[in-house]
């Protein structure tokens, strides 16, 4: 899986949804735990080194599995580090700020994590497809976000955005086994099945907007997300190969804080 880093045109229907043939669910799923391990020490390393921020993005057709990656994610995690912020129809107050408002200010602080369940894409996806915007507002979205993204990459925030890909015969099982499954009723939703009849159009929206708005400090990622042991693979294993460079800034920065600390502590106990 490589990132998108670049403006290029896509066409999602030639990308896969579905694990390689030869992919071995158990050896994946004891590989993610073993990755899901370090990213832990990562994410630690992150925290207490307090130098960069971790913005993660993830957009998806509905059941693509956005919660179920946030949940596999989360295992990683220390609830004093983490934030998720779901994005959903814009309120009143959002709808009198320009349109980034309402993901700015829930963007990670130095030490941070984090996760965007939808995001700022919302605007150039649902609006784009229901028609809410005329089409130069929207196009013109794309070099806003740009440049935006391109801001917090200069303040030390790292993002990664994931496109959770299933295919259309996948997401028509998950509606289905929602409606047969008592303990995922709460899912269910006829808004899902009215979106499903725009499946072409968001498709469109999606490809252009990966396509438009990748860059190599903000790349996308697209995930073959229609089995979901892989799909967790695949994400963990991009975070981890993400942070892993910064490991050895973060190291010495800790070990600068705790020598400071040592010195401090000396110089407090030869006090009278």
């Amino acid at each position: 899986m490589q990132p998108l880093d670049r403006p290029q045109s896509l066409d999602l229907a030639k990308l896969p949804t579905k694990a390689p043939e030869d992919a071995i669910k158990e050896e994946i799923q004891a590989e993610t735990k073993r990755l899901g391990d370090r990213l832990e020490e990562l994410f630690d390393l992150l925290y207490f080194a307090g130098k960069q921020s971790l913005l993660i993005v993830l957009q998806g057709m509905d059941t693509s599995g956005k919660d179920g990656t946030i949940r596999r994610i989360l295992k990683s995690t220390h609830a004093q580090s983490v934030n998720v912020a779901s994005f959903k129809v814009p309120t009143p107050e959002e709808l009198a700020h320009d349109f980034l408002w309402r993901c700015h200010k829930e963007t990670p602080g130095v030490g941070e994590i984090t996760i965007f369940n939808r995001s700022h894409y919302e605007d150039v996806l649902v609006v784009r497809v229901h028609d809410l915007v005329p089409e130069k507002t929207w196009r013109a979205r794309y070099d806003q976000i740009n440049d935006w993204e391109r801001m917090l990459a200069a303040n030390r925030t790292i993002i990664l955005k994931f496109f959770l890909h299933i295919s259309k015969e996948e997401q028509e099982e998950r509606l289905l086994a929602r409606e047969e499954d008592v303990t995922k009723a709460w899912k269910l939703s006829v808004g899902d099945w009215k979106e499903r009849k725009r499946w072409d159009d968001y498709q469109q929206a999606y490809a252009d907007a990966l396509g438009q708005c990748a860059a190599p400090g903000a790349p996308w990622y697209v995930v073959p997300a229609d089995k979901k042991w892989y799909r967790d693979y695949l994400v963990v294993r991009t975070i981890v190969e993400a942070l892993e460079p910064y490991e050895k800034g973060w190291l010495e920065e800790l070990e600068k804080v705790g020598a400071e600390a040592k010195a401090e502590l000396a110089a407090f106990r030869a006090s009278p």
